[in-house]
């Protein structure tokens, strides 16, 4: 009688129970903890007033609603350079921000330019209505101007798209007075043709507050900061749609 063949062994032995366990343990853990991730991120932060980004990068996509209901998105802005500004229409520092974009268009004779457009996102769409926001834009713009964007959301995406697609703060404050009840970003941003990022400028004078020669050195830093601004959209506005 011949002897049965023994199968060879394959070198591999099950772990034991509790190793598999573990194993399941941890990656439960961690799809889970992935739900919690703080949606509060910290902004990019820089000592001069005009922010260059080390690199560019793309500013976020986005389907909002226009003051006058239309349903807008990132791509109506494609092959336009375009400066972007996060307000509310109850802020007390967000109507000079406002002044230094429209002051820009009319300078720049840029009112009637089919390269270019000005974007305000309202940060507080709880208040900011597509009505309210039109009663805010008559403060800067006509009704009929489809050149300038007043966007429209829902709060949590308006949040995201600033923290994590344009990467600056948003924070609300309850307990503040409604003039300031978010601490927000007070500056412009510029975005050039191709959707991409391209510099930070400040949209106001940095102080309005404190003793003279403190005011004196925020206008100072403003101007220099809008003339670099300026320099920017006319270098933008030269590229081709297609630069790299």
């Amino acid at each position: 009688m011949s002897t049965p063949e023994v199968p060879a062994r394959s070198g591999f032995r099950a772990p034991p129970p509790w190793v598999v366990f573990l194993f399941i343990g941890l990656g439960v853990a961690a799809v889970g903890a992935a739900f919690f991730i703080p949606l509060r991120q910290p902004p990019i932060v820089s000592q001069d007033p005009k922010v260059i980004p080390p690199a560019f990068f793309d500013a976020p996509p986005f389907v909002l609603t226009e003051r006058n209901g239309a349903t807008v998105d990132n791509t109506a802005l494609d092959g336009k350079v375009w400066v972007a500004s996060f307000a509310f229409t109850r802020c007390k520092y967000c109507p000079s921000v406002q002044t230094t974009m429209a002051r820009l268009r009319g300078e720049m004779k840029l009112k009637e330019s089919d390269d270019f457009r000005l974007v305000t996102f309202t940060i507080d769409p709880e208040h900011d209505t597509p009505d309210e926001l039109k009663k805010y834009a008559q403060n800067v713009t006509d009704a009929a101007d489809t050149r300038w964007l007043f966007l429209h959301g829902p709060e949590r995406f308006i949040r995201l798209l600033c923290v994590r697609g344009f990467k600056v703060a948003v924070e609300r404050d309850d307990q503040a007075d409604v003039s300031e009840r978010y601490r927000h970003f007070l500056g412009l941003m510029v975005i050039d043709k191709k959707g991409r990022v391209r510099g930070e400028f400040l949209g106001k004078p940095s102080s309005r507050e404190g003793d003279d020669k403190t005011v004196e050195q925020g206008k100072k830093e403003f101007d220099r900061s809008y003339e670099e601004l300026k320099a920017k959209v006319t270098e933008l506005l030269a590229e081709p749609a297609d630069a790299k």
